[in-house]
């Protein structure tokens, strides 16, 4: 491989959340254990190269007053959707900048809505998405992802069309490539979403942040593309601070072709007047759709594919109750701890607290609304990934 994702980056004294906080409750990391970040959704690889130089190169000039977005900028967006997600015809119009994707979800959600209306999620639901509608005043309503025999998330299109209809719902969100569940979805289950959608009235925010994040040769379609229908009516959310792990700076976008909810979003993201473009953060995605960001990506999904396989095999031969599907894309892993806890007699939140203390930094993932779920970030040199599943062989599901 031409980039180093095996070194390992001490990334203590640089204020990032990953490795100076433990999120288990009441859990310490003991004595000779070392720290493995595995549960915010940052990664501990350095990024592309060609981020740096853009940021220095823009640093060297010494004034920082206000400017515009420039042509590169969008320039840059059009190209990397072009190739790498096979997006014709975009232009700079339909690209609208937001600080964060949960922002931009929010402004179209408050042009779609009105305060106490109902939106429909997918459950397993992002943490993220919880917070933002329910501190804006709106309800959630889920419709559950099923397994089928193979253990794979599907879609319930009969379930979402009931909840839409009862609680005559007109704005949902939909996650793609699914966090926490790892689906990418095929054309055919996001087209059968869509008329879903389209047959109840239903705008449609897709939050496609992990678009670039596909494993072992899964292939994201944006969710724009899959009808005339879809163009009009989805609000699509991408940014490469996922990608590329930029989330210390800042900066999404999303593309909008409908004119109408364009304009609306456009306004609702200005009332705060602080949905403003960091310049740095303008530099920072001008280097990451480089072409050198390309094949760090390729790489990059090359080594997270090696750490799911890696995972997900030593998961299903060796811890005895833990269920999971293999993802297919992001660096997420979702366990299912239940049988695991009944059988052992140990609470999910005793179970979280043992593997903190060896050292492995994990998610408590009832907030994604399962109650017995863990959920891992794989986003580490593979001799970490190792080591972390050692550890908790040894010290917390075969102890």
């Amino acid at each position: 491989m031409k980039y180093d994702f095996e070194s390992i980056i001490d990334r203590s004294g640089t204020h990032q959340i990953a490795v100076e906080v433990v999120p288990i409750q009441g859990a310490q990391v003991k004595e000779g254990f070392s720290k493995i970040p595995m549960w915010v959704a940052d990664m501990n690889f350095a990024t592309v190269p060609t981020i740096q130089e853009e940021i220095i190169k823009r640093v060297q000039h010494p004034t920082f007053g206000y400017y515009y977005m420039s042509d590169e900028y969008f320039d840059s967006i059009i190209d990397w959707q072009s190739k790498r997600h096979g997006v014709i015809g975009l232009t700079k119009e339909a690209i609208g900048y937001e600080n964060g994707v949960l922002g931009g979800v929010i402004s179209v959600v408050n042009c779609l809505c009105s305060k106490g209306d109902k939106v429909l999620l997918h459950s397993p639901t992002y943490v993220g998405f919880t917070g933002v509608l329910t501190n804006n005043g709106y309800d959630i309503v889920h419709s559950d992802l099923v397994q089928d025999e193979n253990g794979v998330w599907r879609m319930d299109y009969e379930d979402m069309d009931k909840k839409l209809k009862e609680n005559n719902i007109h704005c949902a969100i939909f996650c793609s490539p699914h966090n926490p569940c790892g689906r990418v979805w095929e054309e055919w289950e996001i087209k059968k979403a869509m008329e879903v959608y389209e047959a109840n009235d239903c705008w449609v925010i897709a939050d496609e942040i992990w678009a670039d994040l596909t494993l072992n040769g899964n292939k994201h379609i944006p969710t724009q593309s899959v009808s005339d229908w879809a163009k009009q009516h989805v609000a699509a959310m991408y940014a490469p601070s996922k990608t590329f792990n930029l989330a210390g700076l800042q900066g999404s976008y999303h593309i909008i072709y409908n004119k109408w909810l364009r304009d609306r979003t456009i306004k609702e993201s200005s009332l705060s007047h602080y949905n403003s473009c960091n310049v740095l953060s303008m530099s920072a995605l001008i280097g990451a759709y480089k072409p050198e960001g390309h094949q760090w990506v390729d790489e990059l999904n090359q080594v997270l594919s090696d750490n799911v396989n890696y995972a997900y095999d030593f998961i299903t031969k060796n811890f005895k109750g833990v269920k999971l599907a293999k993802p297919e894309g992001t660096y997420m892993l979702y366990l299912d701890c239940e049988e695991y806890c009944k059988e052992n007699n140990i609470t999910i939140d005793e179970l979280q607290i043992k593997g903190a203390e060896v050292g492995v930094i994990w998610q408590d993932g009832r907030p994604f609304h399962r109650p017995y779920a863990i959920r891992m970030n794989l986003a580490v040199p593979h001799s970490l990934c190792v080591e972390a599943f050692d550890r908790l062989n040894k010290y917390v599901f075969n102890a």
